[in-house]
């Protein structure tokens, strides 16, 4: 991943913690530059369930960049953080020009309802959070209870998981995708 830049997408608060932070470690450890991008600058608050966690840092607003910057994207969980995400079209319309572009994409627990928003799950097989199945199904998409899946329709490949204990296969599974 030497040189590649990846974006992790993040509302203002909500995002699950561990599901920013640990897929953050592994692009990192696999030499790669994640960035943290958001609707608003300043700081995130992450959460942890329910309970505030940490904050982080944005490095760029969605205003700021485009797809064309990045070489992937990573979308973290958290419900309230998709869920706000879906509602801002600046948000929508990033993630749908990685789409667009062809570049990878990875997605764990509730961070498909984005992807809902954004019209690119019609025809892929995915997994998430138990509750979007119908939801993502709803969209077109084939939703599976597996740990991880790696779907390449369209020529463009979308990694998604389900929880923070898929978190291994996840970071495996979208530092691969990002390599390639």
């Amino acid at each position: 991943m030497d040189g590649k830049t990846i974006a992790f997408l993040v509302a203002p608060e909500g995002v699950e913690e561990v599901e920013l932070t640990e897929p953050w470690k592994a692009v990192k450890q696999a030499g790669g530059t994640p960035k943290l991008v958001s609707t608003d600058s300043g700081r995130v608050q992450a959460f942890n369930h329910l309970d505030k966690a940490g904050t982080y840092a944005v490095d760029a607003t969605v205003d700021e960049v485009s797809a064309s910057d990045f070489d992937g994207l990573v979308l973290p969980g958290g419900v309230a953080n998709p869920d706000f995400l879906r509602m801002d079209e600046r948000a929508v319309g990033f993630v749908r020009g990685f789409f667009d572009a062809g570049k990878p994409v990875a997605a764990i627990c509730h961070a498909p309802w984005t992807l809902v928003e954004a019209d690119v799950v019609r025809g892929r097989t995915m997994t998430s959070w138990p509750s979007l199945r119908t939801d993502l199904g709803n969209a077109g998409a084939t939703w599976v209870d597996k740990e991880v899946v790696v779907d390449t329709h369209n020529g463009s490949v979308l990694v998604t998981s389900r929880k923070p204990d898929d978190l291994k296969a996840f970071n495996q599974a979208a530092v691969d995708a990002f390599s390639s």
